[in-house]
């Protein structure tokens, strides 16, 4: 096969590539990272182009052995001018891009002084590397006034940008998904709603052991420092989700109720320390500080 068959053959396939990522939906990203599938389809279109490509050489083999010698002669004198003219735009634009002057023309540029008969031409710059430079002053400008003369956004802001944007996207991905949070994940809430609705929960579930105000009846006090299985809302939530000591602590609460709601009630408790109740029960436990978490 020649260039322009090669050429075809990687035209096909980015044409097929392209077909593909446009009519696979996918949830993000590339079809062809999502559907490894896709490499195959692509490798039976490559073998698809690589038949045609040869079908097409065997056939124009098969013609050319049928023609008489001065027809051959002349089939041939029109390929080779066909060659020619082939991308002959490009080929002018790589020769102005070049900037040569060839050979036979050299004695034109060639300087007077030479070195142990080592001669220097005055060769121009390159067109490619003049218009390179050209647009490199260009750029220079445009960007020291972009950022020096009308305040453009820095690295440092394009940073803090991006983060507060990425943010953003995880609370919202988080208010979406309200199950994902964790004892790893959690984290204090301290909205008004969220708080009200820890107490109803906490009001429904909690109350019998706990009291209303959390000074403890069967269960334990909540509003001093003392934790049985450490404090923060880390702590308090593996709690109220997994249940307390084995045999006499207490139940899990994650069959009954979801991540969300955990959270909302755990924060509700956290938010009784330091209340001080009247008949408040005996601290049990240990003290537990922010940073031993």
């Amino acid at each position: 096969m020649k260039t322009i068959g090669y050429l075809r053959i990687l035209g096909f396939l980015i044409l097929a590539l392209v077909l593909i990522e446009l009519t696979v939906e996918t949830e993000s990203g590339w079809a062809i990272e999502e559907y490894p599938i896709i490499w195959w389809v692509l490798g039976v279109v490559l073998v698809i182009a690589v038949a045609i490509e040869i079908s097409i050489a065997a056939l124009e083999n098969m013609v050319f052995k049928s023609l008489n010698s001065e027809a051959q002669q002349h089939y041939t004198r029109l390929k080779i001018e066909n060659s020619d003219k082939q991308f002959i735009g490009l080929k002018k634009f790589y020769k102005k891009m070049l900037n040569q002057k060839p050979l036979e023309k050299e004695e034109e540029i060639l300087l007077d002084h030479n070195y142990d008969g080592i001669k220097e031409l005055d060769n121009d710059l390159p067109a490619w590397w003049l218009y390179g430079f050209y647009v490199s002053i260009v750029f220079a400008f445009v960007y020291m006034a972009y950022y020096h003369i009308f305040d453009g956004e820095n690295q440092t802001e394009e940073y803090l940008a991006a983060v507060a944007e990425a943010e953003e996207e995880i609370e919202a991905y988080k208010a979406a998904n309200p199950d994902l949070i964790d004892a790893s994940s959690v984290e204090l809430l301290t909205d008004a709603a969220d708080l009200e609705a820890g107490e109803t929960i906490y009001m429904a579930s909690c109350m019998a052991c706990h009291r209303a105000d959390g000074g403890g009846a069967i269960g334990p006090n909540l509003t001093d420092d003392h934790w049985i299985l450490g404090g923060g809302i880390s702590n308090v939530f593996q709690t109220v989700s997994e249940g307390g000591r084995d045999g006499k602590g207490m139940v899990a609460w994650k069959s009954e109720l979801n991540a969300q709601e955990i959270a909302q009630v755990s924060s509700y408790v956290l938010s009784l320390q330091g209340t001080n109740p009247p008949d408040a029960k005996a601290p049990e436990g240990d003290i537990w500080e922010a940073d031993s978490e």
